[in-house]
């Protein structure tokens, strides 16, 4: 953990509670990540068990769809190993309620035969711990979330970390950056790590194939604005959104319904692909009588409310 970047106040959390676990040779207390996507949940969870220096096994909440699914890894998992749960919200309802008494009793209870004849035998479990990660945390039941020791949430990164994220994974990938290419794909990348590294190797890509390999200022900003990268970090359905708020609304407010229509989108994908980031970057507020473009938008995409793009043509935005 103390390589990964950013994130320090949940490091510290986590080094004392797993310093103190390997002190007292326990188990490591249940603990729960959520928090967007792309943060490093995952990461998180996969660097613990090589802290305690115990196995680990991994699965995914939608593929666990009855009791029997998960029995195979709770009596499977070995004295303080580690059971990593992706997606844990989405759970059945009958998995999560199996999965108190092996949580806090490490203890299951496994029926036998069928009928009258049905017998049930109480199997004792060797202590575990259960990590899961969520990105919405809301969607588990209030009981199981209670049985989380430990609770972090994930914020996002700045674009000094994010940077030093690009400049690692560049030597990774044996890729010659400049630093101010490197903190140019930071900025760009939505406060987000995963969404650095796709920016990077979309760059490394264009790098190889229209320049000699090596990644400058020029090289990045090329790259961006050939894959409609712009200076916030916005892409053309991000920008699309905006415009036609402005242009065909007036600026707002409207309904998702009514955007998703002239855009001829899905509601769903504007919701949860495109809304997000825009709402953090302050660039559209939600309202009781819809979507509503704040000033910032205006300004970032030069425009006034019924007219088209102003400077965009030019390439104003991505340079």
């Amino acid at each position: 953990m103390s390589e990964m970047v950013g994130q320090r106040d949940v490091y510290e959390r986590l080094l004392i509670v797993v310093d103190a676990a390997r002190k007292r040779d326990e188990s490591l207390g249940h603990i729960l990540f959520d928090g967007p996507p792309g943060l490093g949940k995952t990461t998180f969870a996969l660097c613990i068990p090589r802290e305690l220096d115990v196995t680990i096994q991994l699965a995914s909440g939608p593929g666990l769809k009855a009791p029997k699914d998960i029995v195979p890894y709770l009596t499977n998992a070995e004295e303080r190993s580690v059971l990593f749960i992706d997606e844990i919200h989405r759970l059945p309802t009958a998995v999560e309620e199996y999965l108190y008494t092996a949580m806090e009793d490490f203890r299951i209870d496994i029926v036998l035969g069928e009928g009258i004849n049905a017998r049930t035998h109480n199997l004792w479990l060797k202590p575990f711990t259960l990590i899961g990660a969520t990105t919405r945390a809301g969607m588990l039941s209030g009981p199981l979330r209670d049985r989380f020791q430990t609770r972090e949430h994930l914020g996002f990164y700045t674009v000094e970390e994010l940077t030093e994220i690009v400049r690692r994974n560049a030597r990774k990938l044996s890729v010659e950056t400049d630093e101010d290419a490197a903190s140019e794909i930071a900025t760009r990348s939505r406060s987000t790590p995963r969404v650095a590294n796709n920016r990077l190797r979309w760059v490394r890509d264009y790098a190889d194939s229209r320049a000699d390999g090596h990644i400058t200022l020029e090289v990045a900003r090329a790259a961006l604005k050939m894959a409609a990268i712009d200076k916030l970090g916005l892409n053309k359905l991000d920008r699309d959104y905006l415009k036609t708020i402005i242009r065909v609304f007036e600026g707002g407010p409207a309904g998702i319904e009514a955007i998703a229509h002239t855009m001829n989108a899905s509601p769903d994908t504007l919701e949860d692909e495109v809304e997000p980031f825009l709402l953090r970057s302050e660039l559209v507020i939600r309202t009781p009588r819809g979507r509503v473009v704040t000033a910032k938008a205006y300004e970032h995409l030069n425009m006034l409310p019924g007219q088209g793009a102003g400077e965009d043509s030019q390439g104003l935005l991505f340079d």
